[in-house]
């Protein structure tokens, strides 16, 4: 009777790993890889150049800065600074050295410091302004992240940025970030995009 009942649940658990096998070998083939969280933000950022005339929360604004300082660096020499131009009187002057801030209500500006950056020994090249550039991505994600827009701003007279900020004496200006609860649509070029093809090659 024992031996009966050790055989019954045998050939039970080779029908459970059979059905086991059946529902789950080709689960792979059937559910489609979730997108992560990185891919989907970076698939639906855009460049907003249309603001609703509302402010920034102080919180938000705070996100952004504290997304800019956890960016990487080179050898964490952190050769950047962050100002927030909010004010009517500096979002006024700033337009004397930018026609594109679209009116937004905040707009964050990076600039890069080259003395105090980590330099290439092989060809003397300077990774500040590529460090100021890795703050500047990460200021867009948090934009994107807390479903703010903006657009990177490079066209810009950065002689007449320092003459007007003179707080950022010693930085050269690399990008501006106008910020705000977006009011445009992508433009038309948003879903132009090169080949895996064409922009990757295996070595």
């Amino acid at each position: 009777m024992e031996k009966e009942k050790k055989g019954f649940f045998h050939r039970l658990t080779d029908i459970s790993r059979i059905h086991h096998r059946a529902a789950f070998a080709d689960v792979e083939y059937r559910i489609t890889p979730q997108e992560s969280v990185f891919m989907k933000m970076a698939r639906d950022r855009y460049s907003c150049r249309g603001f609703e005339n509302r402010p920034v929360p102080e919180k938000d604004i705070q996100h952004i800065i504290e997304a800019a300082r956890l960016a990487p660096t080179a050898a964490n020499k952190q050769p950047v600074h962050v100002w927030v131009i909010k004010s009517p009187e500096a979002l006024a002057k700033l337009k004397e050295a930018t026609k594109y801030t679209f009116d937004a209500p905040v707009v964050f500006l990076v600039g890069a410091k080259p003395e105090e950056a980590w330099v290439r020994k092989y060809d003397g090249h300077n990774g500040a302004e590529i460090d100021a550039a890795i703050v500047g991505t990460h200021i867009m994600f948090e934009v994107t992240a807390l479903e703010l827009g903006t657009t990177w701003v490079g066209s810009f007279d950065p002689a007449k940025i320092k003459e007007l900020f003179p707080e950022t004496a010693g930085y050269e200006p690399v990008a501006i970030f106008p910020v705000g609860f977006p009011a445009a649509d992508p433009g038309p070029k948003h879903e132009e995009r090169k080949t895996k093809e064409e922009i990757s090659s295996v070595l």
